[in-house]
């Protein structure tokens, strides 16, 4: 890892160091998942076939999950990692229902009624990775609040092996948080399969879930297209940033450091340290546990482009996390609740020495499917809001249209929309002519029928 001080960097210094690594959008990259995109939609299930056949190195009978399929797959698998599955989606749920938004009415004046109803997407797709590892856990996390918010139609997509078969524990977590199909595809074209639909595959309103740049790529170039679907979120690389004061522990930060360089080698880890002692132990510890890990090849490239970096305070530490905005950012000090407030940016945060980062990808209960590569400035993670659509309604009556009537003509008059301005003069003339003519039959003694 490369050890940096924040205060003899200048502006120039400190934006390389806050680098991440370059995404592949090379013209290559681009022309290939185009190709990719037009041959799903010009061949449907026959390009998908042969495209699991060139990348996935296996030859598919059926692209569809079956219910043979789903059945071998809970057999097959560890009763231990069934339960732990089962054990994870329980808090997930129970915390996506609670804060799963509400619909509300209030009255903005008098007679004036707005409201917010909720709907669910129709058709909403779900992509699992399965590339150098399986990720049932990200099946619950796109799977479950899709399930809370209503989704008529919930379908997924991941990579087969090169026996045919979709992962097991993929498998089941898909019928555990309720999704309705699964299919046998994964990279580009999985996206494309969802985006513009097959005689297999339905066409989907809105694609999830995380990828490689082949996926990215592909999720970038149909939510550009207008017939294409909408997308969770720009995806980048995974990435952890951690504060810690002197009182952390090396081992503990050395081995959240790694958890995230170990998912792939553009992963990026950042360590802010108030302590230079600190930062000594965590870089021995890191060289010490690196040597050890199965995937410690892979964690060692994600290490090339990681960063040790001195702040003079943790203050200081909290504007460096804010600048570069990271996807998980844990706090090992020894108050971490009192650093909360001036935390501006972040996917998700992680409170103490006990909270490593591994709980929310897989059981904590929030999500871990969360804006990278610095759009947490302006994305959140999925949650049950990611689902759905906020609809409002309004409803005015007579005496309402009198009180907020004058506010639209001044804005429509300055806008110089007249348009606008008669759809309200119109109908403040005529509840002047109802009320000339019930003052007129009151007067008369004639009963008045509005």
């Amino acid at each position: 890892m490369n050890r940096l001080d924040w205060n003899l960097l200048d502006e120039d210094g400190r934006r390389q160091a806050l680098s991440r690594p370059a995404q592949s959008r090379s013209q290559t990259l681009r022309d290939r998942v185009e190709q990719i995109i037009a041959a799903v939609r010009d061949n449907g299930d026959q390009a998908l076939l042969e495209l699991t056949a060139t990348y996935d190195h296996c030859k598919l009978d059926t692209i569809e999950v079956s219910e043979a399929e789903f059945a071998a797959a809970e057999v097959a698998l560890d009763p231990a990692l069934k339960a732990a599955i089962q054990e994870a989606a329980g808090r997930i749920e129970t915390f996506h229902r609670v804060a799963a938004p509400q619909a509300v009415a209030v009255d903005t004046a008098p007679g004036v009624r707005v409201e917010r109803m909720l709907r669910p997407i129709s058709r909403v797709g779900l992509y699992v990775p399965a590339g150098t590892a399986p990720l049932p856990s990200t099946a619950l996390m796109l799977g479950i609040p899709a399930s809370i918010a209503g989704c008529p139609q919930i379908v997924l997509c991941s990579p087969a092996r090169a026996d045919g078969l979709c992962d097991e524990a993929v498998l089941y977590a898909a019928r555990v948080t309720g999704v309705h199909r699964v299919f046998k595809v994964g990279g580009a074209q999985a996206i494309a399969a969802m985006s513009y639909g097959t005689a297999s595959i339905p066409k989907c309103d809105k694609i999830f879930g995380p990828g490689n740049a082949w996926v990215t790529e592909a999720k970038l170039q149909v939510s550009s297209d207008p017939e294409g679907a909408a997308i969770d979120m720009p995806a980048g690389p995974s990435e952890v940033l951690v504060i810690a004061d002197a009182e952390a522990s090396a081992v503990f930060v050395a081995a959240d450091l790694l958890s995230q360089a170990e998912h792939g080698a553009d992963s990026q880890v950042i360590l802010l340290g108030s302590s230079n002692e600190l930062l000594d132990r965590v870089e021995a510890e890191v060289a010490r546990q690196c040597s050890e890990l199965p995937r410690r090849d892979i964690a060692a490239q994600a290490l090339d482009h990681s960063r040790l970096i001195a702040v003079e305070s943790l203050e200081q530490a909290i504007e460096v996390s804010n600048r570069y905005a990271p996807e998980h950012l844990i706090l090992q000090v020894d108050n971490p609740r009192s650093l909360l407030d001036g935390i501006e940016s972040a996917g998700s945060i992680f409170l103490g020495a006990w909270t490593p980062e591994s709980v929310g990808d897989y059981c904590s209960g929030s999500n871990h499917v969360l804006p990278t590569y610095g759009y947490a400035r302006s994305y959140s993670g999925v949650s049950v809001a990611s689902y759905q659509k906020q609809i409002t309604v309004q409803e005015v009556s007579p005496e309402g249209l009198r009180n907020i009537g004058p506010c639209t003509l001044t804005l429509a008059q300055a806008e110089q929309l007249e348009a606008h301005r008669r759809a309200v003069t119109l109908r403040l003339a005529a509840l002047d002519r109802i009320d000339m003519e019930r003052n007129i039959m009151e007067q008369t003694g004639v009963e008045h029928r509005a």
